[in-house]
Parts: C-alpha cells; structure tokens; sequence
C-alpha cells in the first residue's frame, strides 16, 4: 500500500515564483524516506501542500488513499509533523503540551493520559512532565516535540531537520527511537541538512532541485548516479586563493567540500582531474576515493549540501558529522 502519492504536483506563487513544476512521488508503506535538496528546491512547500499549510496550484495527493482534494481533514488525521521550528507555548507543561494535542484529534482524555505518559516516558522526558516548557533544555524541546507529533498515532511521520542542534549522544538516541517506531510500521519522511542520516537510514532518499526530481533510489543508487570518484589534495599554503580558483577552472573539477588542510573534488574525468592536479597545479598528497553521498548531491544540484556554511575561496567551515548510530515567495516559505 502508498503511504504517499503525488502526481504531477505543481506551486506557483502569485510573484510567479515556480516552486513546484510537476512532482511525482510515491511513498511506500512503512519505508522510511528522505527528501533532500538544497535552498530554494521546493521542498518545505511540497511539505506544507501536504499539511495544509500551502495551497497547491495543480496536480493530486493522496496519503493512505484519502484525498487532499476531498476530504483534507481526514487526510491530515494521518499525519504526524515534527518541525524544525518549535511552535509551542513555553509558558505549558510539557504533559499539557502533549495531552492537548491528543484533544485536537478527537481522543478521549482517559486514553489521552495514557499515550502522553508512555511518550514521555519513551523520550525521557516523564521527570519533565509537570515542568514549563521554557525549563527544558535545546534537545528535550526537540524530544518533547516528537512527543505531540506522535500522540494521535499518525501511520505518517514528517521530519522536518529533526535533530538540528543536538548533540552527537542526543542525536543518536533520537535515531534509535525512531528506527524503533519504522520497524513497527510507522511511515516516515525526513528533511534534513546531514547528509550521513539520510546515508545512514533512510531506505530510499529523493533529491530535488528548481522544483523538480532529479535522482530516486537508495543511497548507494545516487551515489552512483550523481558523481564519479573522488579527489582529494592538500590546500597549498601559498596563493591559496589562485590555487582554488585554477583548480575549479580545470578539467572541469567542483569542489565538494574542505576538511582541514585537504580539499575535495569531483570531475567527469577523474584521470585526467588528478593528472592536472599532479602537474597544472602541482598538489600534493593525492586520494581518489569512491563517491559520497555528499559528492553526489552537489553534482546532481550543482550547490553545496545546506548545512555547509560558505567560506573564503569556495571552502567550507567546520561541519559537525553525526554519528551513524527560505526560499520566500510572498511571504510562504519554500526550501
């Protein structure tokens, strides 16, 4: 059965900005699912067509066979969102703040009670019950905001940069929980900017860009699909600035990323790239190594993954790995 089913989706806002030009999408049942691309690509306003933040202007959805266009009520009923924003009242506790939102779907206050507690006691959070939201710390707000996004028992989870901000332990948790709740059913479709989780969990990642699909498989699909090998070589000291500035002129290489002292390249032709870098450009200390999931995305996209922060002479800065266990247009936002 689809979880998810997308045709022909299309967004254009009254500026004439084109978010969406004609998605196809298809979720299975239980799959767990990753939607990436970088700013401006359109997906925050495919998620918020699907929760009824955003009207669509063509094309049809349907999640577990109801659909958006006749009964939207009881297609949201399915739905379970976590965004990457927190949009609670501080000031409620964190048991109100989960037991109120099981009130807004209908569910009576005895079997309210009792899905609160069991969720906050699966996300540590059951010593923080009758404490004010304000009182909690960056990674319990995000725990506790899964808390509500899962009290209704939705069959479709969305992840909108779900852990963003957490620590590395915290994270890891996080991931353990929620590969848990797939493995017994629940749907799930994750955004995020850390490459490695979609790399790391997501049985099947789709990557958009200008408002269109540009690659649909497994992680090892794109990979494969979106960029040859991958060469690295040490940062000169001297002229850094010419240096990277010849080296992206060359043989057509694209910087993917900086780590340290090494930079890291993909061509269409990695021979002749490491052949140019040897003597052109004279580096040193070459690698050639199989594609990332990082790499692929920036040939598929031609932008560097979100989470990169762009730095003098095209590098990037210190980008935290997680362990493996808005584009406006008149005032909407769209990613």
């Amino acid at each position: 059965m689809e979880a998810l089913n997308i045709q022909q989706l299309r967004k254009t806002y009254s500026a004439g900005v084109e978010a969406l030009k004609g998605v196809d999408l298809k979720v299975k049942q239980g799959e767990f699912f990753a939607l990436l691309g970088p700013n401006g690509a359109g997906k925050s306003t495919l998620i918020g067509i699907l929760t009824g933040l955003v009207n669509k202007t063509s094309g049809k959805v349907r999640v577990f066979d109801e659909d958006l266009d006749v009964a939207p009520s009881r297609l949201k009923a399915q739905l379970g969102v976590m965004t990457q924003e927190l949009n609670f009242n501080i000031f409620e506790s964190c048991w109100n703040t989960v037991n109120f939102q099981a009130g807004y779907y209908g569910i009576d206050w005895k079997e309210a009670g009792r899905r609160t507690e069991q969720l906050l006691r699966d996300l540590e959070l059951w010593d923080k019950a009758h404490q004010p939201v304000r009182n909690l710390s960056g990674g319990m707000k995000r725990r506790l905001m899964l808390a509500r996004a899962l009290v209704h028992d939705p069959k479709l989870l969305i992840l909108d940069e779900p852990t963003a901000g957490l620590d590395i332990e915290l994270r890891r948790s996080l991931w353990v929980y929620l590969q848990k709740r797939n493995e017994a059913g629940l749907t799930i479709i994750l955004t995020t900017h850390y490459l490695e989780e979609a790399d790391a969990f997501a049985e099947r990642i789709v990557v958009i860009a200008n408002g269109r699909v540009v690659a649909d498989g497994s992680a090892s699909d794109i990979r494969a699909r979106g960029a040859g090998r991958i060469l690295s070589v040490d940062i000169p000291e001297a002229n850094e600035r010419a240096w990277f500035a010849q080296a992206t002129s060359t043989a057509g290489m694209t910087l993917i990323e900086t780590r340290g002292r090494r930079a890291y390249f993909s061509a269409p032709d990695t021979d002749a790239a490491a052949l140019a870098l040897l003597t052109a450009l004279g580096s040193k200390n070459l690698e050639i190594a199989a594609p990332t999931l990082d790499s692929a995305f920036v040939a598929l996209t031609g932008e560097q993954p979100e989470a990169e922060e762009a730095a003098p002479h095209g590098r990037t800065r210190g980008r935290e790995k997680p362990s493996a266990p808005t584009d406006t247009a008149t005032g909407e936002v769209t990613r």
